[in-house]
């Protein structure tokens, strides 16, 4: 499941909070994602490191920000939501979403499970986002997309300034 979108809400709420430093977005790649890597020759790059992998992801409570609210607007049942700053020169390889964090809460629950990642600025040269055979760029605040844990996808920031996202997860409503 996949479809683009678009998100109206106050982008400078997320853009003005401090994020915590310094995570890297491989460390259930390697292990939970081997049906990916084991297509390719050498398997996962062995030159992904935390030096190229770098994510700062600040996860908000939902007595920070209104779950209800931007479940709403995107036709989910929120149940996390995070801004995500990815700085320049660091890449989030080809993965899959896995929902680890909902499905762990929510074991026995079949609903369909998807995410929004939102875009929180204009789009800055080297900034881009890949997913299945679509390169996306020159997006504008608020634009986005929404996906189940079938889509590919890779997060790439090849310029000189931070990128910043927002990520909704939950139940497709």
């Amino acid at each position: 499941m996949y479809k683009k979108i678009h998100l109206d809400t106050d982008y400078n709420f997320f853009l003005s909070h401090e994020i915590p430093k310094g995570s890297t977005c491989i460390a259930h790649q390697v292990v939970e994602l081997k049906d990916i890597h084991e297509k390719f020759p050498s398997g996962f790059p062995k030159t992904y490191g935390l030096a190229n992998t770098t994510i700062h992801q600040k996860f908000w409570d939902k007595d920070e920000c209104d779950y209800d609210e931007l479940g709403e607007k995107l036709g989910i049942e929120a149940i996390t939501v995070s801004t995500i700053m990815q700085p320049p020169g660091n890449v989030i390889p080809l993965h899959r979403d896995t929902f680890f964090k909902i499905v762990s809460q929510y074991p026995d629950n079949k609903r369909p499970i998807v995410r929004c990642n939102i875009y929180l600025e204009d789009w800055k040269a080297g900034h881009f986002l890949q997913y299945d055979d679509e390169v996306d760029t020159h997006w504008k605040q608020g634009d986005g997309h929404m996906w189940d844990i079938q889509v590919l996808h890779i997060g790439a920031n090849a310029g000189m300034e931070d990128k910043y996202t927002l990520q909704i997860s939950g139940f497709l409503k």
